[in-house]
């Protein structure tokens, strides 16, 4: 019978073709679960990052630089893109790693992530001091 659903969707032994459970051996539970909840933190800090870097763009006070808000604003919102838009592969890596037997791979985005929010922080204390030095 025709199904509405692509064949790339439709589940074989109740996984998708080319889905990740059809490498190896099945890991662990606990192990499988833990990877699921750090991804799951990874989504929590890039929401994190997007609504802080709208409610800079939106909500905070102009400061006495032209601009500064979106200076601010737009590297936080570009940094929890980032972090939402590889969150995903990271946890498919690891997972598939996991299923093979395989030593972990290192990811570099904890030392994006602390680069970007420590240049934004620095920007935003330069702003700040700027602006405190104004208002002498």
């Amino acid at each position: 019978m025709w199904s509405a659903r692509a064949w790339w969707c439709r589940p074989r032994n109740g996984r998708r073709p080319g889905d990740v459970g059809l490498v190896g051996q099945d890991p662990d539970v606990r192990f499988s679960l833990a990877n699921e909840r750090t991804f799951l933190a990874w989504i929590r800090t890039s929401l994190a990052l997007l609504a802080g870097g709208v409610a800079v763009v939106q909500v905070v006070p102009e400061f006495s630089v032209s601009g500064a808000r979106h200076v601010l604003g737009v590297p936080l919102i570009v940094l929890g893109t980032t972090v939402a838009a590889t969150s995903y592969r990271r946890w498919v890596i690891v997972e598939r790693a996991m299923r093979e037997r395989r030593s972990l791979p290192v990811s570099g985005l904890p030392r994006l992530l602390a680069a970007g929010v420590a240049l934004v922080s620095a920007t935003a204390l330069i702003f700040v001091l700027v602006a405190s030095r104004g208002a002498r």
